[in-house]
């Protein structure tokens, strides 16, 4: 199981050096006129009865499966897989080959955070001129947009990462709490959690990027908008972030938030023991606490995530990625054919069946995955609460088109708040100001509120 929200903070910093000077502040381009950059779906049927080679790197561990299922149906093409390694390793060697102009390969595994930013340099091939609009349907809404950027369809989403609460039913059950509902409610719990033993949380948190941006989502915020050459990013007065603010800011202030890093040995620990009860974080998360934390089997259970209102379901995307074609490559309606099947009905159930938490709406609302009872989660259908989390991801979430610079400097500005138990909406404002200096300097015309 791929540990998303690390991956997620390391390729952030390496991907935001390897770029750093090559961006142009324009809108992605379509290259639909560049030679091999369309095909009919007949074309595309063509290049893969005739074949070829191409070259795949990814670091999901259900690709090998996924490519011996595709070689078998398609027994004249060659895919050579390769994992180049995670995070910084992944994404600083394909923009290194990217920027050489060869050696990049033809598919590549892209974590929905960095598309934006790997669009906009050109680096990524718009599939429009491929029929891929005629996918949207298949796939989340939130999902889609991720890699729907300007106009231009840059990749076809894998995994997604609706977020959810996992518990510890044990430690709330033992000090009579309910399942928080609201987020007031949550703090509720998180001083009975902390009073009853000064050693015990109710969460971990020691400042995250994606953690933040998922939470702002989930409550939501907006704060990123982008128009061609124009990026505001606005936390001062978006309601979103507030909302989020005023309870973490407390949170922090009270001592109520375990300062343990995520990933950790004694993160995996606590989360075995229940000294840390709880996690808000994506639904590809069941497979980490099975693997990672084997003393809380039949403890752990999965609820949604709190709202602010007590209302309607309101969800967010937490880690998640999806493929996308290299402009790079030499015979891109091969590359499409590839992705099809990747990302489509038989790849998505492969990698569904090894543990990834599927986009794709089919594999979400098949009985055998809703029906699958956990003996972890105490016999749980937790796919039924992860699922109905897919569907109450809210619409309408940017990332920037330097996201993965934004994130680098995110430890120095809004970390330090965590460090200190400081104001957030401090840290907030540095982490704006220094990603919209960024931005200036790339040719853009970025601005605050």
């Amino acid at each position: 199981m791929i540990r998303h929200s690390t991956a997620r903070r390391i390729a952030g910093v390496a991907l935001a050096a390897s770029l750093l000077g090559g961006l142009a502040a324009c809108a992605p381009s379509s290259s639909t006129d560049d030679e091999g950059a369309t095909a009919t779906q007949a074309e595309i049927d063509a290049a893969l009865e005739k074949g070829g080679s191409l070259t795949f790197w990814t670091w999901a561990p259900q690709a090998t499966d996924i490519v011996a299922a595709f070689e078998e149906a398609h027994p004249n093409v060659d895919v050579k897989l390769e994992n180049v390694g995670t995070g910084n390793d992944h994404y600083t060697k394909l923009q290194n080959a990217i920027k050489a102009g060869s050696g990049a390969p033809d598919v590549a595994q892209i974590e929905y955070f960095a598309f934006p930013q790997f669009a906009l340099s050109g680096a990524l091939q718009d599939l429009s001129g491929f029929g891929a609009e005629s996918l949207k349907d298949q796939y989340t809404p939130g999902t889609w947009g991720s890699v729907a950027i300007n106009g231009g369809i840059y990749g076809l989403p894998q995994d997604s990462g609706p977020m959810a609460l996992f518990y510890r039913q044990d430690v709330f059950d033992g000090l009579g709490l309910d399942v928080p509902k609201t987020w007031d409610e949550y703090l509720e719990a998180a001083r009975a959690i902390h009073a009853a033993n000064p050693d015990h949380y109710i969460i971990n948190d020691i400042g995250d990027a994606g953690f933040t941006e998922s939470m702002i989502w989930q409550a939501g915020g907006h704060p990123y908008t982008t128009d061609g050459e124009n990026v505001k990013i606005d936390f001062a007065s978006d309601e979103g972030t507030q909302k989020w603010t005023e309870v973490w800011n407390t949170m922090l202030a009270e001592g109520l938030v375990a300062p343990v890093p995520a990933w950790s040995d004694e993160w995996f620990k606590r989360l075995g023991d229940g000294s840390i009860a709880s996690l808000v974080i994506g639904a590809w998360m069941p497979g980490n606490l099975e693997n990672g934390a084997p003393a809380g089997a039949g403890q752990w259970r999965v609820a949604p995530v709190p709202t602010y209102d007590g209302g309607a379901g309101a969800n967010s995307e937490n880690g998640g990625g999806g493929d996308a074609v290299i402009s790079q490559s030499k015979n891109k309606p091969l590359a499409y054919g590839f992705l099809q099947f990747l990302n489509g009905p038989e790849g998505a159930a492969i990698h569904a069946a090894g543990g990834g938490f599927p986009s794709t709406l089919a594999d979400l609302e098949s009985k055998e995955f809703l029906g699958y009872q956990s003996d972890y989660f105490g016999g749980q259908k937790i796919n039924d609460v992860l699922v109905q989390g897919s569907k109450d991801v809210l619409p309408g979430w940017t990332f920037l088109p330097f996201q993965a610079y934004a994130n680098s400097i995110y430890g120095d500005t809004v970390g330090q708040a965590y460090a200190t138990n400081g104001d957030l909406n401090e840290g907030l404002a540095k982490w704006a100001e220094g990603s919209i200096a960024y931005g200036n300097e790339q040719g853009f015309t970025a601005s605050g509120e």
